[in-house]
């Protein structure tokens, strides 16, 4: 079920594409020429990397783009036989369209192996002429330096609330649901800009009702409201252990939150609330110390106890 609407809705159009403005213009130049240099597409998880690459085949080569486009994943081949097998071999056949080339696009690329992107670097120099590379990537800076240099470079940012919530209320529009301000506002803050993960938590959302509100959206997505974290935040620093340490146990028991998702929440809440610098680094070095100790196995429970004590004892003495 996962990504089913990523792909339903997924833009094949370059001017569908929203938030990233300037890299649309540069890919729609392009498209006018019928002429394009190696690029990579840096930026962090759902974007629109993929999509943008994408709708630039379907610019160039139309409705037969598929032909001359190929996708391989570098997460799941990583390997140096996959530059010199898949790749080479794709790349020194002669395109079929009347651009003259043909577009390798490269997913996951900072997955390569040193090897494999020093592999990669000889095929994309001497196949050039015929075959153009994709490679897109989380962080540009995994990519060996003669592969940059060979390529412009992109940088895709995370995507705006008001982008992500036009694309969600078309999207409810089209499924029959009913998706109200504070779900999109919720989305927004746990998605974090990710339009795949946005759409994913509709889609998961959508499963318990047809109207989408802020709890559907955090029950579904596993985490707790912002108003139980900031409550229990609230209650813990004035001293009130015991009641923070109840609603702690509504979150973990009844949402089924996760110690570590409790923490991150708890991390971007302190950040909303006013609170003193020097008491607010104390907090964070003890989260920290906490966050550690579960990564590294220790008991969950015991462990957010211990930190709902903590920031009791903090209340107290400042």
């Amino acid at each position: 079920m996962e990504d089913v609407w990523v792909e339903k809705y997924r833009p094949n159009n370059l001017d569908d594409i929203v938030g990233q403005d300037y890299i649309v213009e540069r890919l729609k130049a392009y498209v006018k020429e019928k002429n394009m240099p190696h690029l990579i597409f840096a930026g962090p998880p759902g974007t629109g990397k993929t999509t943008s690459a994408i709708a630039l085949a379907i610019g160039l080569f139309g409705e037969d783009w598929k032909s001359s486009f190929h996708e391989l994943n570098a997460s799941d081949e990583r390997g140096i036989d996959t530059v010199r097998i898949q790749i080479k071999d794709y790349a020194r056949t002669a395109p079929s369209n009347d651009i003259g080339f043909k577009i390798i696009f490269l997913d996951e690329a900072d997955h390569l192996t040193a090897d494999a992107q020093a592999a990669l670097r000889r095929t994309m120099e001497k196949f050039s002429k015929t075959c153009r590379f994709i490679l897109s990537c989380n962080y540009s800076s995994k990519i060996i330096d003669p592969i940059q240099s060979r390529a412009s470079i992109f940088r895709f940012r995370p995507l705006s609330k008001e982008d992500i919530g036009k694309r969600l209320k078309y999207i409810a529009e089209r499924e029959n649901i009913k998706i109200m301000d504070d779900a999109i506002e919720a989305i927004y803050i746990i998605a974090g800009g990710d339009m795949r993960k946005s759409i994913n938590i509709l889609q998961a959302a959508a499963s318990l009702g047809e109207t989408i509100n802020s709890d559907i959206i955090y029950r579904a997505s596993g985490l707790a409201s912002r108003d139980i974290i900031r409550k229990m935040i609230e209650k813990a620093l004035s001293g009130k252990f015991l009641e923070a340490r109840e609603l702690l146990d509504k979150m973990v028991v009844e949402y089924g939150v996760a110690a570590e998702d409790i923490i991150k929440q708890m991390h971007s809440e302190f950040y909303r609330i006013s609170i003193d610098e020097e008491v607010l680094a104390e907090i964070l070095e003890s989260m920290a110390d906490i966050e550690f100790r579960i990564i590294e196995g220790a008991n969950e429970k015991i462990g957010l106890d211990a930190l709902l004590a903590k920031l009791s004892k903090i209340g107290k003495s400042k």
